[in-house]
């Protein structure tokens, strides 16, 4: 069995000595202390100590229609990007966190609702993947989902959560610039949007090979 289908080690070749916790919010942060086995080895690391940030779990979609040919994303504010600079507004998929034993796809369906005014249906996984698991327990879950697009963008969101956003439209034409130029600087957006861009490349084999 090759390494793509099983991983070299697992969690039980991990030994957590000590657990801290530091912070606890909306985010929480442990200090671990922990050793793990070394590659061709037998003998473990000695102890070392990591700071740990746990967020809940997340799921996003990318809203897109194959018959007008368009696809929508989000504009919003965003403190981690405060540095960036060019600008902390951030283009994204919609997204947002699970709320409590709340599935994915559950969690998607709400905010598809509040942040586009859209209802998805059907929902089309395609990955789930820490975002940052250097430090970060988050696990996000992307999908895609083809449905009926508003006529136009608009603000949305939850204002009583500080939620402002805006909600973009773009032709499939534009797919290549947005990703080409810098401005997408998140990982499901720019991932989505390469996913995407196969979904084309295989409906245009389709009507080739159809006519």
């Amino acid at each position: 069995m090759s390494i793509v289908e099983r991983p070299s080690y697992t969690s039980k070749d991990v030994e957590v000595t000590s657990r801290e916790s530091l912070f606890r919010g909306f985010i929480q942060v442990e200090k671990v202390s922990l050793r793990h086995r070394l590659f061709n080895q037998t003998e473990y690391t000695h102890v070392l100590q990591r700071e740990l940030i746990h967020r809940p779990e997340a799921a996003g979609v990318l809203l897109y229609n194959d018959q007008r040919q368009q696809f929508a994303l989000i504009e919003q504010f965003r403190v981690g990007a405060i540095n960036d600079p060019d600008s902390p507004w951030q283009l994204e998929v919609i997204a947002g966190v699970l709320d409590g034993d709340e599935t994915p796809e559950s969690c998607i369906r709400r905010e598809t609702l509040e942040e586009s005014g859209c209802i998805v249906n059907h929902l089309h996984h395609l990955f789930s993947f820490y975002p940052s698991a250097g430090a970060c327990s988050e696990l996000f879950h992307l999908y895609a989902a083809e449905t009926n697009l508003p006529a136009e963008g608009g603000v949305f969101g939850m204002p009583d959560e500080g939620e402002n956003i805006l909600l973009h439209l773009f032709d499939y034409s534009e797919i290549s610039t947005l990703l080409s130029q810098g401005r997408l600087r998140n990982a499901p957006v720019i991932m989505a949007l390469q996913w995407l861009s196969q979904h084309i490349t295989t409906i245009i084999k389709s009507d080739e090979v159809g006519r």
